[in-house]
């Protein structure tokens, strides 16, 4: 089930607005495409980045996948207690597997996303 509660984008990130800020993290359909994840390369606190500019990296025992900035901001927060136990990702991807908070530039960035129903039909169709 796709939480309602947030946004998403075509490349399986979700998107969850906390104040002014967004936490981002990938969705339970890219953690089950990637399967048992065992490192993730979190990005640097402070770091400004574009929309869509590839930010960090989750890795598996069969593939690698990339997380991109949903929207242009500054990361101001990183989940390392990834570092230790990267299968958060696997276990909870919308609660405790979260990836970075980002700052955004323009918050109207955010209305380019997609809801969860659209990423719903995403995901069915491919």
């Amino acid at each position: 089930m796709v939480p309602k509660d947030r946004k998403y984008t075509n490349d399986h990130e979700w998107v969850l607005r906390d104040g002014d800020n967004v936490r981002v993290g990938i969705t339970d359909h890219a953690q089950k495409q990637l399967g048992d994840v065992v490192f993730v390369e979190l990005p640097e606190v402070g770091l400004n980045v574009g929309r869509g500019e590839q930010v960090a990296s989750v890795e598996s025992v069969k593939a690698v996948g990339e997380v991109t900035a949903p929207v242009s901001g500054e990361i101001i927060e990183v989940n390392e207690t990834l570092e230790a136990t990267p299968d958060l990702v696997n276990k909870s991807p919308y609660e405790d597997g979260w990836v970075m908070v980002l700052r955004p530039d323009d918050p109207a960035e955010l209305d380019a996303l997609l809801d969860a129903t659209a990423y719903e039909e995403l995901t069915r169709e491919g």
